[in-house]
């Protein structure tokens, strides 16, 4: 059974805490002291109706606001699939929330409010969803109940939101009209849009196909731990284990180790404790080389034919995510899968509206939220694929040296020339 990982993003009210309520009520994938401990706190309901968005929003503040502040992870399944939602903040004061949230999604649900149409955090949302590149987007068109269930409203919305996704280039865009509050769409077909002839919001998300966004092409293998028994029955036992991020290794496969070079070929490949001939991402796996080199914590194995990028200088999209702002020539640790490395920043080149796409190269300091495009110098040279070809190895984070808290998250662009 495969896993989906997705992000709800909207504005604030549009619905998203309760959408996700409405669909762990409805799939039943709630627990009974979890569901009574909801009952209790709902207030202001009519006679056995609950708050479904008290089933996400955790934290105090977020209850007593009535508003989403911190990213909510929820797990459920169904039959057909496993998901991990998280369920972003709206507020623009929370834009490093929905970049921590969406960095691992495979699929963004924007909440449109069927009253108000599309807004300006709308676009911004899609434009964060178009900037980590996420692959496929659900415009989830909410409330309809509150505008009469009426086509000409959704037709409306859908002919809007189709413009921006067009100038933002998402590609794989779906619509659905639904109502998160009683449920109209969420996990059962409405009788209330008769006009609507597509799918349930949950048929959607079991259905939608994943596998192909995953790079079988590219071979990337970071170096998680090095085993060495050192027992006299596995005396020259020495395996890399790791997980394989993108493409397929088999058994003498020529490979390099980067950063440093060195070539050998792959002469045995572990998973789950048994020998195989092949395994492929996102598999975990422990790789046996057939020469005695030197590979520690943070080297890459690739194919010899096919390798990273490898530089020091890296030309990034930033989203800052520290209270300290960030200025030229300060030092951080860069870390790329599970390789860290000591960085400067550079230079800040421009930052970017994220509501306009406008790009402001007048930048003194970089605050809490904001996104720019910087170059990072890092003191030893780190491998790396452009994030729009391949997420798994052109996302990075940048580590506080003293307080070893993220205060960056970065993708990585195309090579400088």
């Amino acid at each position: 059974m495969d896993l989906l990982r997705f992000i709800t993003a909207g504005s604030v009210d549009d619905g998203k805490s309760t959408l996700i309520g409405r669909l762990l009520y409805d799939s039943k994938s709630i627990l009974t002291d979890h569901l009574e401990a909801i009952e209790k706190q709902s207030k202001n309901k009519k006679e056995g109706e609950i708050d479904l968005a008290l089933l996400t929003d955790g934290l105090r503040a977020e209850r007593e606001q009535g508003i989403t502040i911190d990213v909510a992870y929820k797990y459920f399944s169904t039959p057909k699939r496993k998901f991990i939602i998280a369920d972003a903040p709206g507020h623009i004061q929370y834009t490093r929330n929905m970049v921590t949230g969406a960095s691992n999604s495979e699929l963004a649900i924007i909440l449109v409010d069927a009253r108000n149409g599309v807004v300006e955090q709308t676009r911004r949302h899609s434009i964060i969803v178009s900037l980590l590149n996420i692959p496929h987007v659900i415009v989830a068109i909410n409330k309809m109940d509150l505008v009469q269930y009426s086509e000409d409203v959704f037709n409306n919305i859908v002919i809007d939101y189709a413009a921006v996704a067009g100038s933002l280039g998402l590609n794989d865009v779906q619509y659905i009209p639904i109502s998160a509050l009683n449920g109209d769409n969420i996990v059962d077909k409405s009788d209330s849009m008769g006009w609507y002839k597509g799918s349930s919001l949950l048929e959607l998300l079991e259905q939608v196909e994943i596998r192909h966004d995953i790079n079988h092409t590219d071979a990337r293998f970071p170096v998680q731990f090095v085993i060495r028994p050192q027992v006299e029955e596995l005396h020259d036992y020495r395996g890399y284990a790791g997980k394989i991020i993108s493409g397929v290794y088999r058994t003498g496969d020529a490979v390099t180790l980067h950063p440093s070079g060195q070539e050998s070929r792959i002469s045995r490949i572990e998973r789950d404790g048994k020998d195989t001939e092949e395994a492929w991402a996102p598999q975990s796996v422990v790789l046996h080389l057939e020469d005695d080199i030197d590979i520690s914590r943070g080297d890459m194995i690739v194919h010899t034919a096919n390798r990273p990028q490898l530089a020091q200088e890296l030309d990034v999209l930033l989203c800052w995510m520290d209270a300290k702002p960030l200025k030229r020539g300060n030092r951080y640790l860069f870390q790329i899968n599970s390789r860290h490395v000591k960085a400067v920043v550079k230079n800040i080149e421009y930052k970017l509206n994220v509501n306009t796409l406008e790009k402001d190269p007048d930048v003194d300091s970089v605050n809490l939220n904001d996104i720019v495009k910087a170059t990072i110098k890092t003191a030893s040279p780190v491998s790396y694929d452009p994030y729009k070809k391949l997420r798994a190895n052109g996302g990075a984070i940048l580590i506080d040296e003293t307080s070893y808290v993220t205060v960056g998250a970065c993708m990585i662009s195309e090579p400088l020339s």
